[in-house]
């Protein structure tokens, strides 16, 4: 059976089932024990405030661009007049979510996966272990639940600002009205859209905590190994959010069907 263990197939089903177990860990540790609320806080500090400069200019250069790149467009079939809902539905439903995760997984991620895995391969968490305090709980859990928090936070920033950075574009370069910019966001949006720019960003924010503790918290190797786990952190959380972002939105645009 070792041939098949050490297939590239076997190696993923190994560690399928150890990030499960891991996956099963955590959420047992949450309804457990004491909750650390300090930790939390400067977690939610970390991750919420600390990426906020990041995610404001990665939204307002989205939605300049998006609304340059598609006014100029449109404006050859005098469209122009639905910029605001390009933009808007582009940036809540898709954009928004994803490259918001995909800035997070590349700072917050791959800093929760350092930060664990100097801690495994100096035998910090061992100690921590040694004085009766559960690692899961103080290090992993306030992690992700700190995610869970933010990242619909930040999510909800980007897309503001992605949105007011169109209308600065539409209304300055390609003499779109304020109101008709507004009125048209605001007839584009429909509650399912809103939903779903939510909900994107929980699971997003469940993936990029769980791979980047779990990864993290299985290091070995020394400097190098965390060198090459944080690196893996944020290759397959940035898989993983493309891949779920497509099977959530087939499956909302199931559920809510075509506008």
């Amino acid at each position: 059976m070792k041939f098949l263990t050490d297939t590239p197939i076997g190696q993923f089903l190994i560690h399928l089932y150890k990030y499960a177990q891991f996956v099963g860990l955590s959420i047992r540790a949450f309804f457990s024990g004491r909750f650390y609320f300090k930790e939390t806080i400067e977690q939610l500090y970390q991750i919420g405030y600390r990426s906020l400069s990041i995610v404001t200019l990665t939204g307002v250069f989205t939605g300049m661009v998006m609304a340059f790149q598609t006014g100029m467009e449109m404006s050859r079939f005098g469209a122009k007049a639905y910029i605001g809902s390009v933009v808007a539905l582009s940036l809540v439903r898709e954009l928004g979510p994803v490259l918001t995760a995909l800035v997070v997984a590349g700072r917050v991620g791959a800093g929760i996966t350092a930060e664990l895995g100097s801690m495994r391969v100096t035998d910090q968490i061992d100690a921590m272990r040694a004085m009766a305090t559960d690692p899961y709980k103080k290090l992993v859990v306030t992690r992700i639940v700190s995610l869970l928090i933010m990242l619909p936070v930040l999510v909800a920033v980007a897309d503001f600002v992605g949105l007011l950075g169109g209308m600065l574009i539409a209304t300055t370069n390609l003499n779109v009205g304020y109101e008709l910019y507004k009125s048209t966001v605001l007839n584009a949006l429909l509650m399912s859209d809103l939903i779903s720019g939510l909900i994107k960003p929980v699971v997003f924010a469940f993936i990029i905590g769980t791979i980047g503790c779990y990864l993290g918290m299985n290091t070995s190797g020394g400097t190098k190994g965390v060198g090459s786990a944080t690196t893996m952190s944020v290759v397959i959380s940035s898989i993983f959010i493309f891949v779920l972002d497509f099977v959530m939105t087939k499956i909302f645009f199931l559920i809510s069907g075509p506008e």
